[in-house]
């Protein structure tokens, strides 16, 4: 009995549908008909027809029990499934040179096809929405939809329905644009004035640098159609963030900046005011309002960048989730995110990694990314083949299952419809997508460099290449829907109104520059120093203070929590209502609970945030059985603001990018980032450079970020000892930024209430501590939280003036092994004054205690860090009687600390004896 004779019986259509989903989704498919697949696959496998692996031992198959036609179908299938795969690696993509090669082809054969079957009839076409067709006209559908301008990266995606719907995507237009008339001029007139702009910088500003998009124009007209179908979409704001390639033309024709003020700029032109230094023209930032084709009203920014490639990408994605969170209740569809990358930097640049990865967590998750890569097939004078391993620069998409198209720039409808299909795939399933915009450079990577040094070859090709609107205003003449009256119209008027804007800009001795997102900002001011240095009221209701305290320090009576939960919230309702002595977690939770009860809202992200490394915090505790999360602080009577922790990802650099971008769209917000460790900021320094230190003076941007560094020295080794506080000092100046190393509960409550108090906003680092969140004398009162200020320096509570002979200024930690050797040893005589604000330096109080303690014939700075590290050359730099300071301390030392235990006890306990005996090296 032929055992597989009811396949002659059956209609072939079935099993083409079947074994497309097992193809897709093996384990999906009902066990029998997956071991009857397995067993075709085996038999093509042992023809030498299929490379696939078998997972599973196949049943037994012998060729010839198959009937002929169904053996067919299923080869089809597997030629289309081949398609789908791999037809991306077989596009006419590249504008300028011949495609790598890779085997084994698409070609029939290799599917087990022959010529002869060319002609054949074959139900398989049904998959691709074209109904039972021939193999020739199934293979020029496919050639079509996969091989052409477009290429697409899919089949690896997890879920059935977005497979399904990229594939009927695909197959209802064959991955093809049909534009109208109207339509395809708004694309010409977008290259022209892509075109254009760039030629005439060139011709104007002979060799200055502009990072031209020549080779990648069609950027521009996909651009704006993304921003025109984004707002039919329901889209309100855009945020979007790129480096410098092309950066200047989108300023002018997708933001609207007046060329007048980029000319200006050109020329070199100083800023109308003195507040800040500014940047280079293709770093800064813009934000403006546009009507789009259909009337409606859209808000678009673009994010100031420096010229560490990808840095901006996390400041976009913080922008976007604040936006989302503050102006539309958590809706992303209301705000899309937009990345611009290079091919080099997105496959060279780790933080792209970093992003990627955070796009579904719940902290970080915007609804997804609109991906574009400028890709000009060379990084400076790096070829591709030099700056990836990976088959494409696009490759790390593929971590979170995105998809990917690949996209033949010269050919703009094929970018347009390309970058339209990426927006319905984003507001369809909320998730990244990247397109890679496969162009040229026409210059050197900028225009004064010479590219055939390194590139002879390419750059013979480029010199004779057409632009895109060259070659698209040829199509369009071709078919009779522009002629060459039109075309230079085009030309003439946009070309006339640059050089309006440029004699405009010629009129003028001065630029100036509008801060980015300047509606986000109205009502805080940019302050200088003096105004930094103003002791600023935040004091609290005692008992509004007693609610919030209340609040955080009940657990829910019908849930049930571990022994332990309970006992920790329990001694914060002891610590607070009995015993009157309040520990750091209960300064944090009290800051924000008041903060909130006024307004504000919190945002806490970091490795562990939740809970704290140190078990310190307990922001959220968990229910026993069922692992719920309950957030104590959104029990507070009357709060007007909420409450936000989130663990993140093991980043460092795109967390931080990620919370500086937040704290820059949502001032209102007292938004902070937390090391798990001091020294894991190392990670993000290129944040901490070019953004948290410099950006009011290169772009004129407030930002009230919060950084919480554990630091301390308890023996640990050279790790997690240093938070590297000598970094952050030096690149303190003027009044970009605050730096504190706060020892007491009160002080850390009040900074935190000053942060969100002031009418301005500045970075604030934040030494915190380790072992003192425990410590017996690390405590304050209410009455300190309720009625006191912050306190840049803390004086001696005990010395008296007349006895003191050796006045100590110290910081942070240190002071309270300072202060039990001195209780240990009756030293009267010694006076402990910390400084709790590093920057800006409470200089005159510092003079005034120099001036109490006038019996102290001994001045001592003493630092537990090595000389050369911690606070000690920022006290030479911005206090003048330091250099007259007895330094106690390390000796300079390369690593942070000791890496033995006894080493460290030794050396630590040396400073120490040498601030109490000048005689005692250390």
């Amino acid at each position: 009995m032929d055992r597989f004779s009811f396949l002659n019986a059956a209609h072939t259509a079935y099993f083409a549908e079947l074994y497309d989903q097992y193809l897709q989704y093996p384990d999906s498919v009902e066990p029998s008909w997956r071991a009857f697949f397995q067993g075709f696959d085996f038999g093509m496998q042992q023809n030498g027809v299929s490379a696939e692996t078998m997972e599973e031992a196949p049943v037994d198959f012998q060729e010839g029990e198959i009937p002929e036609h169904v053996i067919k179908e299923f080869k089809v299938i597997r030629l289309i499934d081949g398609y789908r795969t791999r037809g991306h690696l077989f596009t006419k993509t590249n504008p300028v040179r011949e495609r790598r090669k890779y085997r084994p082809t698409l070609d029939i054969e290799n599917f087990g096809l022959e010529k002869s079957d060319l002609d054949t009839k074959f139900n398989a076409g049904d998959m691709l929405g074209i109904g039972p067709s021939s193999l020739k006209d199934i293979v020029t559908h496919l050639e079509k939809v996969y091989c052409e301008s477009i290429g697409i990266e899919y089949m690896f995606i997890r879920k059935p329905e977005e497979i399904q719907w990229i594939q009927d995507k695909l197959n209802k237009n064959e991955n093809h644009p049909n534009f109208s008339d109207d339509e395809k001029k708004k694309i010409l007139k977008k290259l022209n004035q892509a075109v254009s702009f760039e030629s005439f910088l060139h011709r104007k500003y002979v060799g200055q640098k502009r990072f031209s998009l020549e080779g990648g124009e069609s950027l521009i007209p996909a651009l704006d159609a993304l921003i025109e179908k984004a707002a039919d979409y329901g889209v309100k704001d855009f945020v979007m963030g790129m480096a410098h390639r092309g950066r200047l033309n989108t300023l002018t024709n997708i933001f609207g900046k007046s060329a007048k003020d980029i000319f200006s700029e050109f020329d070199g032109k100083d800023y109308e005011q003195d507040i800040f230094d500014g940047d280079v023209k293709y770093h800064l930032g813009w934000t403006s309002c546009r009507e789009t084709d259909n009337g409606k009203q859209i808000n678009i920014n673009i994010a100031p960048n420096p010229s560490h490639l990808e840095a901006v990408g996390p400041v976009v994605q913080g922008i976007t989730r604040a936006k989302q969170d503050r102006h539309y209740g958590g809706d992303n569809m209301k705000v899309l995110p937009i990345l611009v990358h290079g091919d080099a930097a997105i496959a060279g640049q780790g933080v792209v990694y970093e992003v990627v990865q955070m796009a579904q967590l719940e902290g970080y998750q915007t609804g997804g990314t609109i991906h574009i890569v400028v890709n000009n097939q060379i990084g400076f004078t790096t070829n591709y083949l030099d700056g990836r391993s990976s088959t494409y620069c696009t490759d790390v998409g593929k971590v979170t299952l995105s998809p990917v198209l690949h996209v033949n720039a010269d050919d703009a409808e094929a970018v347009v419809h390309a970058i339209l299909f990426a927006l319905d795939f984003r507001m369809k399933f909320k998730r990244d997508v990247f397109i890679d915009l496969l162009g040229y450079r026409k210059y050197g990577h900028n225009e004064g460099d010479e590219p055939k040094f390194t590139q002879p070859k390419l750059y013979k090709a480029i010199s004779k290449h057409e632009n895109a609107m060259d070659i698209y205003a040829k199509k369009l003449k071709s078919s009779n829907i522009i002629d060459d009256d039109y075309l230079t119209k085009l030309e003439e008027e946009y070309k006339a109104a640059l050089e309006e804007k440029l004699e405009d800009s010629r009129k003028e001795e001065t630029t100036k520059i509008t801060p980015f997102m300047q509606d986000e900002w109205e009502g805080f001011e940019n302050v200088y120093e003096d105004e930094m240095m103003k002791e600023l009221d935040t004091t609290y209701k005692m008992e509004d203070l007693d609610k919030v305290a209340d609040a955080i320090s009940k657990l829910p009576e019908d849930k049930k929590f571990m022994r332990k939960v309970k006992k920790i919230i329990d001694l914060r309702n002891k610590l607070y209502f009995e015993d009157n002595k309040l520990d750091w977690a209960m300064a944090e939770h009290l800051a924000y609970g008041s903060l909130m009860k006024e307004g504000f809202n919190i945002r806490i992200s970091g490795q562990d945030s939740e809970r704290g490394t140190f078990s310190h915090r307990h922001a959220i505790v968990k229910v026993e059985d069922s692992e719920e999360e309950i957030i104590l602080h959104n029990n507070i009577e009357g709060r007007e603001g909420d409450f936000f922790v989130y663990n993140s990802p093991l980043s460092e650099y795109g967390v931080m990018g990620f919370d500086y971008g937040y704290a820059m769209a949502s001032p209102q917000t007292l938004t902070i980032w937390e090391a798990q460790f001091g020294d894991f900021v190392n990670g993000a320094q290129i944040m901490i450079d070019q953004y948290i230190s410099a950006a009011e003076d290169k772009w004129k941007l407030q930002n009230g970020l919060v950084l919480f560094l554990p630091h301390g020295y308890e023996g640990q080794g050279a790790e997690h000892s240093s938070a590297r506080m000598e970094r952050f000092l030096q690149l303190c100046a003027k009044d970009n930024m605050y730096v504190a190393d706060v020892t007491t509960p009160a002080n850390m409550f009040h900074i935190l209430r000053r942060q969100m108090k002031a009418g301005f906003r500045k970075p604030l680092v934040i030494f915190t501590p380790k072992s003192l969140l425990r410590h017996s004398k690390v405590i304050s009162t209410k009455e300190d939280f309720a009625e006191g200020s912050f306190q840049p320096l803390l004086d001696d509570p005990k010395a008296k003036a007349k006895d003191v002979k050796s006045l100590v200024f110290c910081t942070g930690k240190f002071y309270y092994d300072l202060l039990e050797f001195k209780e240990e040893n009756d030293r009267d005589d010694v006076a402990l004054v910390r400084v709790e604000q590093l920057f800006p330096l409470p200089v005159e109080k510092m003079k005034k205690a120099i001036k109490k303690y006038k019996n102290a014939d001994d001045v001592v700075w003493a630092q537990e860090e090595p000389r050369n590290m911690g606070a000690y050359g920022h006290m030479l730099l911005h206090f003048d009687e330091a250099k007259n300071f007895r330094v106690c301390s390390r000796k300079f030392y390369g690593s942070p600390a000791a890496g033995s235990s006894v080493r460290f006890k030794k050396r630590h306990e040396k400073v120490i004896a040498s601030v109490f005996d000048k005689t005692v090296e250390n």
